[in-house]
């Protein structure tokens, strides 16, 4: 079963774009990962501040590995000093399907 992730962020006034490049730069190792189904950033258009990444993973253990990989460590990093509130990390799977009537 797949495992989706929203992970939200608020930048810093000023560090809108700081934020934009960081989230963009992990697109493609992301995806490169064995387990990463999808990876995309995304702006809120009335907070132009506020980006949230939409992420599929094949399993909790694929998004664990995710974690240690190089290029997570150093956009925590970068997030540590860009961010006006902590990341939020939302776990998602697909929600049962409910029998006919």
């Amino acid at each position: 079963m797949s495992l989706f992730v929203v992970a939200e962020c608020l930048a810093a006034p000023g560090k809108e774009d700081r934020l934009r490049t960081a989230l963009e730069a992990m697109i493609e190792p992301s995806l490169e990962e064995p387990g990463c189904l999808a990876y995309r950033p995304y702006t809120d258009p009335n907070e132009p501040a506020r980006m949230v990444i939409v992420e599929q993973w094949t399993s909790e253990e694929a998004l664990a590995e995710h974690f240690t990989t190089p290029h997570f460590r150093h956009v925590a990093e970068v997030l540590d000093q860009i961010l006006a509130e902590p990341l939020a990390i939302h776990r998602l799977v697909p929600a049962p399907e409910t029998p006919a009537a």
